[in-house]
């Protein structure tokens, strides 16, 4: 979604790399271009001018003066002006002294807020709760049935005393909800409201007494990222309407501006608490304002990339894998379809590799990657034995053919994938052996020919008699450090042309090297 912002940015900040001084002039070209990249984002005006004047003020003062590398400093000034808009730290949900937690969905129709109902039920259940989704949507067609399918498949209670489809009480189905969620020991409850235009006063007042009703701990508004500049508005009207504490923002994966999230907690005041990145269940967290502005400035996302490894991996099997992987040829084809297969549950490849550093700078070599590619790596391994699994060497053409025809791929494929695991296991068993690098651990690097042949170039038998027979007779002895002072270091004499003064005694001096 912030794709064209972070280019815009990313070419404003290559200019600077150049200057060792930023003068005024460079200042305001940088900041008019900023405010450039921030409009055609679809930020809202009045964000904008606030964002540019701190950036311009902070660059014209001593940090960016005294910095030995103005362009980063400017990166960082923009890095933390962003993380200031977006709401400084990340807003955690507020529990309820006494459970149940009461939390509140509003939103507009067509935001999503039932999918996101769904995702939020899921993400609890992951972090040890037991939420209860309520169907209070009883005007949209099917909604009820809607949230029962997704509370079935986040594998989460849901209470829908009514069918909906405009029979139902929405403000009674709220209330008695709160007495169904202690007596089934629910501690979260979330409230699936109706959705509603921001001038739709009678909806707005049914939104403001279903929240006078349950007395909610959190009021969520529910916002389409893609939306733009209208979401300001449609915030404001909420804000003023019915008050939330939070907001939640659904379709980030989208292709829009995305400036609405830029907007929304500078005019409301309100943080951002959670952000859908996905139509999956999964594809949901905590809104992270440091980390959303790392990846506007292509800078990565290695914090969330590290989350989602470890929710996906299990400690025990990743050193069991390591310990494989170090040996190279312990290692299977088995091997590689487990970890393929754990790699896809974190989410799309592209995605991941999104996470890390610079790569906005390949967005177009990210954009050609296809999962796919993946399931027909996996159909290939899984149409092999399993003893052709252990021990890929004894695949012969027959044998490649009728894999081939068993994954429905050519036998170029499966030669390919063969050849290519080959030299993955040898360059892992390079890696086990200290990448051939002289002294490291391990290492087989070439040795040197002066440690090949003696100290003086002649080989050395290793016949010890031999050896003796061929050593110098008058081989020049090690030196060795001495222990009698100034003239024992020296041999016993003075160097030609020194002589010492009468009577000078050097066993009396206290230099290096005399005891």
């Amino acid at each position: 979604m912030f794709e064209t912002l972070s280019d815009r940015l990313t070419s404003v900040f290559s200019s600077l790399r150049s200057k060792g001084r930023l003068s005024d002039a460079d200042i305001d070209a940088t900041t008019r271009e900023i405010r450039i990249a921030l409009l055609e984002a679809d930020v809202a005006l009045p964000v904008v001018k606030a964002f540019v004047a701190q950036v311009k003020e902070r660059a014209r003062g001593a940090e960016v003066s005294q910095a030995l590398n103005p362009a980063q400093q400017v990166v960082k000034i923009v890095n933390d002006e962003l993380i200031a808009i977006l709401g400084g730290e990340t807003r955690r949900l507020r529990y309820a002294k006494t459970p149940p937690t009461v939390i509140m969905l509003a939103g507009l129709q067509g935001s999503g807020k039932t999918t996101l109902a769904g995702k939020l039920a899921r993400w609890l259940r992951e972090q040890g709760h037991a939420p209860l989704l309520v169907a209070a949507d009883l005007q949209r067609p099917n909604a009820v049935q809607q949230l029962q399918v997704m509370g079935e498949r986040a594998q989460v209670a849901v209470y829908a005393p009514e069918p909906g489809n405009g029979v139902g009480d929405p403000i009674e189905v709220s209330r008695r909800s709160i007495d169904e969620a202690k007596r089934q020991q629910h501690d979260v409850v979330i409230i699936d409201t109706a959705g509603r235009l921001g001038i739709d006063q009678e909806m707005m007042r049914q939104a403001a007494d279903i929240r006078d009703a349950v007395t909610p701990d959190e009021v969520l508004f529910v916002v389409d990222a893609m939306i733009g500049q209208d979401a300001v508005n449609t915030a404001q009207a909420f804000m003023d309407g019915v008050g939330f504490d939070g907001v939640v923002l659904t379709k980030l994966d989208g292709d829009a501006r995305g400036g609405a999230a830029l907007s929304v907690r500078h005019i409301t005041g309100r943080p951002i608490m959670f952000a859908s990145t996905g139509e999956k269940l999964e594809d949901f967290d905590a809104f992270h304002p440091d980390r959303m502005a790392s990846r506007i400035l292509d800078m990565g996302d290695i914090l969330t990339l590290i989350e989602q490894a470890q929710k996906t991996f299990d400690e025990e099997q990743a050193a069991k894998m390591a310990g494989k992987l170090t040996s190279g040829e312990n290692f299977t084809l088995e091997d590689f379809l487990e970890q393929m297969m754990m790699v896809q549950k974190m989410g799309p490849i592209k995605n991941l590799l999104g996470m890390m550093p610079g790569m906005g700078q390949m967005r177009d070599q990210l954009n050609s990657i296809d999962d796919r590619d993946l399931d027909r790596i996996a159909a290939i391994i899984r149409s092999m034995t399993p003893g052709e699994r252990q021990d890929p060497k004894i695949i012969n053409g027959s044998r490649r053919a009728r894999i081939a025809a068993g994954s429905g791929v050519t036998v170029t494929a499966v030669s390919n994938l063969v050849v290519r695991f080959f030299e993955a296991q040898k360059m892992m068993k390079r890696m086990a052996g200290g990448m051939g690098i002289p002294g490291m651990p391990g290492g087989r690097g070439k040795v040197s020919k002066a440690q090949k042949k003696g100290k003086k170039g002649r080989r050395v038998s290793g016949d010890p008699r031999k050896a003796a027979l061929g050593k110098p007779e008058s081989a020049p002895a090690e030196p060795q450090p001495s222990k009698g002072g100034l003239l024992g270091n020296l041999g016993g004499k003075l160097p030609p042309g020194i002589e010492l003064p009468p009577g000078f005694d050097p066993s009396k001096l206290n230099l290096p090297g005399q005891k």
